[in-house]
């Protein structure tokens, strides 16, 4: 017998995982996290750079213009932990799912005559 939350969970990921399915819709819903993450690197980078840029080149002891490789290089960081941290969840909950769908498949009695 499955409890309340596992036939929720059920229905809930039976009515989401057809959205989640797409690479498209793993880096949309991942995506929040993904820049929450990488907001930090981002913005104390840029303050660094927009409030004392001399400084910025004395210490990096770089080129102004490695800036842009820095903010592309955080791009591409967004994009690989938004999909891969969503694909995580996803195979995650699609294993549950099975589990739980097996479990309450056994669970039903069979309408054979003997």
């Amino acid at each position: 017998m499955l409890t309340e939350q596992e036939e929720d969970f059920i229905q809930r990921w039976e009515s989401e995982r057809g959205k989640l399915d797409s690479v498209s819709g793993k880096l949309l819903s991942g995506l929040p996290v993904a820049m929450l993450f990488s907001l930090p690197i981002v913005m104390s980078v840029i303050v660094i750079y927009l409030f004392s840029p001399a400084w910025y080149t004395k210490i990096s002891n770089t080129a102004p213009g490695t800036f842009i490789t820095v903010l592309i290089a955080v791009f591409f960081c967004i994009v690989f932990f938004s999909y891969f941290r969503m694909y995580h969840k996803w195979e995650t909950n699609e294993q549950i799912y099975h589990e739980l769908k097996s479990r309450s498949e056994e669970q039903q009695p069979t309408g054979g005559t003997s």
